[in-house]
């Protein structure tokens, strides 16, 4: 795909998407990063039912720590992976507490220096919290990238720096939730919505379904 092709695919997005924005529900910089922390291999709705409960009665790193790992688990337990996101997110808190205002760092060596925070939940605190012009590759965007012919890699970071380098600036901000949302909804990962698409003709793509 050229970059003529890559700007007319964003521009159609665009369109189609006229809010792109994250499904996870939240009001600080930190609730979203704990929820992002707690939506690794889970889906936003499932963390949404969680964290409403949770951030009712503890949104803040202080009140956390004064829940508890034991009574955090109560509110994360239909989250997989709960056990070990309990233990990240005190540990994570501890830190944060140690900071003027507990504040949520905005840089990525800072961010991923925090327990259970990697380069990906890093990226979208970074673009969603702060405005940041990153593009935090998930499953989604990687399907998307590869499947289309965007910005193919074998490995998430090759993926990564390829769209940092093809993305149009005018798009760089929104790049990261318009792809994310187009394989959510249409670009999907067994039965791609083709017919539906509003890229089909510019996707790569060999095994089209467009009956």
């Amino acid at each position: 795909m050229n970059q003529a092709k890559r700007k007319e695919f964003f521009d159609r997005l665009a369109k189609a998407i006229p809010e792109p924005k994250t499904e996870l529900r939240y009001s600080t910089p930190f609730e979203l990063l704990i929820a992002v922390v707690l939506s690794a291999q889970a889906t936003d709705k499932s963390v949404n039912k969680a964290t409403e409960k949770l951030f009712a009665v503890a949104n803040t790193p202080e009140s956390i720590l004064e829940l508890g790992e034991e009574k955090l688990k109560s509110y994360i337990k239909t989250i997989g992976l709960y056990n070990s996101k309990a233990a990240n997110i005190i540990k994570l808190c501890n830190l944060l507490v140690k900071k003027p205002n507990s504040r949520v760092p905005q840089t990525r060596e800072e961010l991923e220096a925090l327990p259970g925070v990697g380069r990906k939940t890093a990226n979208v605190v970074l673009n969603t919290a702060f405005g940041h012009d990153t593009i935090a590759v998930d499953t989604h965007i990687f399907r998307v990238a590869n499947r289309t012919g965007l910005a193919r890699g074998k490995t998430v970071l090759e993926v990564e720096k390829k769209l940092e380098k093809f993305v149009p600036k005018e798009h760089k901000h929104d790049a990261h939730h318009l792809l994310i949302l187009h394989g959510r909804y249409t670009c999907i990962a067994r039965k791609p919505r083709c017919q539906s698409c509003v890229i089909e003709d510019l996707c790569e793509y060999k095994g089209k379904i467009l009956e």
